[in-house]
């Protein structure tokens, strides 16, 4: 299949709008919000795991990688996959460097003032996540780093130690435990993403059952993250809120 028709069928995916200009619903098709969401969760779970929660820094956390990740790392996706480009025939060249450097940007600055103020060890996590972006995304190495074990490490793992590290600017064995979970949840939806990416194309848009299978298994584990995510936040804010503990 050519990259015009899977672009057309990624337009209807599930996680894109049905309404706006065709562009729009590109850009948010682009985000991929329910994974994006799935890695910000662990940002989020990092922080709930913190003994006390400066919410700011919860709130900046997110930011930090709904912009880094979610718009950056999936804009460079488009520039540097050596396959088929999902959404790049929607952007221009420069459109999607913009992207790039944009969200980088304010998610570098964002970064770098808890890095001085507070948590000088998310410095550490910044720099290899700013690594795996680049590597990942434009397989360099010879796509060494383009490979589920380490889209686990960087939208897994790092997410929820960072969420963590900003709170703390620590590591603890908590932190840990739930930086392994987080991978083997990042882990399982990679794989399933790709089973079904690779079904969708092969398919030409003609939905079966195993693709509809597929989908819903990563609506569910989509879902019971960002789920998860929210509950404990609001545990967390009700408890810190009326000192019930």
């Amino acid at each position: 299949m050519n990259d015009n028709n899977f672009n057309s069928i990624r337009i209807n995916e599930w996680f894109v709008p049905r309404f706006g200009p065709l562009k729009f619903r590109a850009f948010i098709g682009m985000l991929f919000l329910p994974y994006t969401g799935m890695c910000i969760s662990f940002t989020i779970i990092g922080s709930m795991l913190s003994e006390s929660i400066a919410w700011d820094r919860a709130l900046s956390i997110f930011i930090i990688y709904f912009l880094g990740l979610g718009v950056s790392a999936h804009a460079a996706d488009n520039l540097g996959s050596k396959k088929i480009k999902p959404w790049g025939n929607f952007f221009s060249t420069l459109e999607l460097r913009l992207m790039v450097m944009g969200g980088l940007s304010v998610s570098y600055l964002l970064g770098i003032y808890y890095i001085i103020t507070y948590a000088p060890l998310l410095l550490i996590i910044a720099i290899i996540e700013g690594f795996f972006l680049f590597a990942y995304n434009f397989e360099l190495f010879n796509g060494f780093f383009h490979n589920n074990f380490w889209f686990a490490i960087s939208w897994g793992s790092l997410p929820l130690l960072a969420g963590f590290v900003i709170q703390t600017n620590s590591i603890s064995i908590l932190s840990l435990i739930s930086s392994i979970i987080a991978f083997l949840v990042a882990y399982v939806e990679i794989r399933i993403s790709r089973k079904y990416k690779e079904l969708k194309r092969k398919q030409q848009g003609i939905v079966d059952c195993n693709t509809k299978k597929l989908e819903r298994s990563l609506k569910i584990l989509s879902l019971i993250t960002i789920s998860f995510a929210v509950i404990l936040t609001v545990c967390r804010y009700v408890i810190e809120q009326y000192n019930i503990l």
